[in-house]
């Protein structure tokens, strides 16, 4: 039962992704307090989505590793309806959701940074989280 590098690469990215998220809700900006916090930004919905998509491969390849060769039809049955849920989460919402917010997210910024992301941010966000967000805000 070894793992395959794809199988800690999926841990390290859900990880991060967790990492993310908690120092995002360390930083205080007046943008969290205001009707819907967090939840009105697309790209912070995307992180969601994206965390939730990794746990759920983190869990199908833990799934796939304890019930391999047990030859119970009832775990394969499961197994089988985790990785159509899999698939489906990322069919339907990971990827589209993903490259659309990636793909307006630098279009704005290379047309105009002040628009979705005010120098007044920097103060405020590490270069790391920012980059590993790609969090739009909008202007205070």
């Amino acid at each position: 039962m070894a793992l395959v590098p794809c199988q800690v690469l999926r841990v390290a990215i859900l990880l991060s992704y967790c990492s993310i998220l908690c120092n995002y809700k360390a930083i205080e900006m007046p943008s969290h307090q205001t009707y819907g916090g967090s939840w009105k930004f697309l790209t912070f919905i995307d992180l969601v989505i994206q965390a939730v998509f990794f746990g759920i491969c983190v869990l199908t390849d833990l799934s796939t590793l304890l019930t391999r060769d047990s030859g119970n039809q009832e775990q394969e049955r499961q197994l089988k309806k985790l990785i159509s849920l899999r698939d489906w989460t990322l069919a339907v919402l990971a990827f589209p959701v993903g490259v659309f917010v990636v793909v307006v997210f630098w279009t704005i910024y290379a047309y105009d940074r002040e628009m979705i992301y005010p120098k007044l941010l920097d103060n405020f966000i590490p270069g790391w989280l920012n980059h590993g967000m790609l969090r739009s805000w909008e202007k205070q």
